[in-house]
C-alpha cells in the first residue's frame, strides 16, 4: 500500500478537504460583508482594515515556527517585495470590482485566474504548454465573455478591475513559483504579511473616515472571517497537498451565486450562469493537467480576497 493511498493519507486528505470547504464557505461570506461595506466606506480603508487582519495571522503563523527575523531572509527579497505588491493590486482591484459586480459574475470573472497563470507561466517560467490547456484557456476566455456579453451585466469600471483583480493574482502565483525554488514558505508568508501591511496602511490612511456603529460591525465580521478563513486554510494544508484541495475553491462559484441571490436579491442568468461553468471547467481542466504533468502548485488555493 503507497503513501498516497495509506489509511492516513486517506484520512488526512478528508479532513483537508473538509477544512477547505468551510474556508470556502466563509470566504464567500467575508466577500458578501465587504460588498456591503465598500457601499459606504472606500475600498483602500476596508482593504486596509482586512489586510490588518490577515498580516496578524501570516506573522503569527510563521512566529510560532521561526524567528521573524530568520524568515526575512530571502534569496530573492525584489522578488519577493514585487510578488507582495501584486497581492496587494490584487485585493484593491477587487475591492473596487465587488463595489458593483454582483458576486456571482465576479467571483466567475476571478476564476480566469489559472488561465491567466498558464499563458504567464509559458512566458516567465518556459512552460510547455500541450493541446488541452490551450483549449481550455481559450474555452475559459470565451466563457468570460459570455458574461460580460451586451445584455449580460454591465461592462463599466468594476468588470475592468475584476479582470485586473485575477491579473495581479495570476502574476501572483506565478513569482510565487519561483520563490518556492529558493525560498522557504514562512519567508515568503513574512514578505506578504510585512509588505502588505506597509502598502495598504501607506494608501488606506489617506482614505480613513470614522466608522458608524453598523459600519464597525461590519467590519469586525470581515475580520474575523479573514482571520477564521485563513486559518483554516492553513489547517487544511497541514492535512492534504494543495493539489488535492485546489478543485474545491471552485465550490466559492455556487456559494456566490448563492450569497447574491440572497442577501442581495440578484439572479445570474441563464447565459452568464453558462459562461461561469465554462470558466470554472476550463480551469478544473487546467489543473488537471498541471496534476498529471506534476507541475508544482504554490500552497494557495484561493484569492485572498
Amino acid at each position: 500500500m503507497t503513501a498516497e493511498t495509506s489509511p492516513d493519507s486517506a484520512a488526512g486528505n478528508s479532513r483537508g478537504i473538509l477544512l477547505a470547504v468551510i474556508a470556502m464557505l466563509v470566504f464567500g461570506l467575508q466577500d458578501a460583508v465587504a460588498k456591503m461595506l465598500v457601499q459606504d466606506y472606500s475600498p483602500f480603508q476596508i482593504s486596509m482594515m482586512r489586510f490588518w487582519a490577515f498580516a496578524a495571522v501570516a506573522l503569527f503563523m510563521v512566529s510560532r515556527k521561526a524567528p521573524l527575523s530568520q524568515a526575512f531572509k530571502s534569496a530573492s527579497p525584489r522578488l519577493q517585495i514585487f510578488r507582495a505588491a501584486l497581492l496587494i493590486a490584487d485585493i484593491w482591484m477587487f475591492a473596487f470590482a465587488v463595489k458593483t459586480v454582483p458576486l456571482g459574475e465576479l467571483a466567475a470573472i476571478s476564476l480566469i485566474y489559472p488561465l491567466l497563470v498558464t499563458l504567464l507561466a509559458v512566458i516567465f517560467l518556459g512552460e510547455r504548454v500541450g493541446v488541452f490547456r490551450v483549449a481550455a484557456v481559450v474555452s475559459g476566455f470565451c466563457g468570460a465573455l459570455l458574461i460580460v456579453r451586451p445584455g449580460g451585466i454591465p461592462l463599466d469600471w468594476g468588470v475592468l478591475f475584476a479582470v485586473l483583480s485575477a491579473a495581479f493574482y495570476a502574476g501572483y502565483i506565478v513569482c510565487t513559483r519561483m520563490v518556492a525554488q529558493q525560498d522557504s514558505t514562512a519567508t515568503s508568508m513574512v514578505y506578504v504579511g510585512v509588505v502588505g501591511l506597509v502598502m495598504t496602511s501607506a494608501v488606506g490612511v489617506f482614505f480613513f473616515e470614522p466608522m458608524d456603529m453598523n459600519g464597525l460591525l461590519l467590519l469586525a465580521v470581515i475580520m474575523a472571517t479573514t482571520i477564521a478563513a485563513h486559518t483554516l486554510m492553513m489547517e487544511a494544508l497541514r492535512h492534504a497537498p494543495a493539489s488535492v484541495l485546489q478543485p474545491f475553491s471552485y465550490l466559492g462559484l455556487p456559494w456566490a451565486i448563492v450569497l447574491s441571490f440572497v442577501l442581495f436579491g440578484h439572479l445570474i442568468d441563464p447565459i452568464s450562469l453558462l459562461g461561469a461553468v465554462i470558466v470554472a471547467g476550463a480551469g478544473l481542466v487546467v489543473w488537471a493537467r498541471e496534476r498529471q504533468r506534476k507541475v508544482k502548485i504554490p500552497k494557495t488555493v484561493s484569492p485572498t480576497h
